[in-house]
């Protein structure tokens, strides 16, 4: 059967969407509300052509183990899914080999044979995968998926390409950002538990009039012999004398 030509293509302004990543990092609470909106603003930037539009999956490999993490729709995730269900694809591929993987026609691709199969049954005829250089111990790929064969031409490549190498960064940032905020809460985490500890040990120096060495003997014992957490067991005591009052750590982030 032969297709109609596609629609003529509209120049994409790539510097607009690189602006859109740096305001979705900022704007995004954590990384993977990012991820989907980067998967959504993919989607809409990376278009094969007008009225052919395209889904977009984000795919995420962390010890040896590929996680669909974003998606722009329904029909992208479940494409992603299933690559990693057969253990095979493009995506798979294009992550191992840090390349970008074209499948112009799944209904003629001998690559993967059992996804290709599954992606055409399900009306998906090209894939562009484009990996997302994160780190050394993290990969990560775009997945473009359009209803037509030869979606993507090398126009089309070149422009995934380059809005990839952008994404990439904003990546990285935004999982430096995570990190540094899980830290903060980490830190604050331990202030909370090391204040409640201090507080004990105060009670327990008050009550047993020892020195705060041996208050931290008594109440580790004590933690020993319940086995209960250490700090559980300092909150517990601090609301025994408080009146049920929790402990508050004061601290300026």
């Amino acid at each position: 059967m032969v297709q109609e030509p596609l629609a003529p293509e509209h120049p994409l302004q790539l510097s607009e969407y690189f602006q859109d990543l740096q305001d979705l990092v900022l704007d995004s609470p954590d990384v993977e509300v990012f991820l989907n909106e980067l998967a959504t603003v993919a989607a809409e930037g990376l278009s094969a052509a007008p009225f052919v539009p395209v889904v977009c999956g984000v795919t995420l490999l962390r010890r040896k183990k590929a996680t669909t993490v974003a998606s722009s729709d329904p029909t992208a995730k479940g494409m992603d899914e299933l690559q990693n269900t057969f253990r095979e694809g493009p995506c798979l591929t294009a992550m191992g080999e840090m390349r970008s993987v074209l499948v112009p026609d799944t209904a003629q691709e001998h690559r993967w044979p059992g996804y290709v199969a599954a992606a055409a049954e399900q009306g998906i005829r090209s894939i562009l995968s484009v990996p997302l250089l994160v780190d050394d111990a993290t990969r990560a790929a775009l997945n473009l998926y359009a209803s037509r064969s030869d979606a993507f031409s090398g126009p089309h490549v070149s422009r995934a390409e380059a809005f990839a190498a952008q994404a990439s960064k904003s990546l990285r940032l935004a999982l430096k950002i995570a990190q540094l905020n899980d830290a903060r809460n980490d830190m604050a985490l331990a202030m909370q538990s090391r204040t409640a500890i201090d507080l004990a040990a105060g009670i327990v120096m008050a009550q047993n009039r020892c020195s705060q060495s041996a208050a931290m003997e008594i109440i580790k014992a004590a933690s020993n012999a319940r086995n209960i957490k250490l700090r559980e067991l300092a909150q517990s005591i601090v609301e025994s004398v408080a009146a049920g009052a929790g402990v508050t750590t004061h601290f300026d982030e």
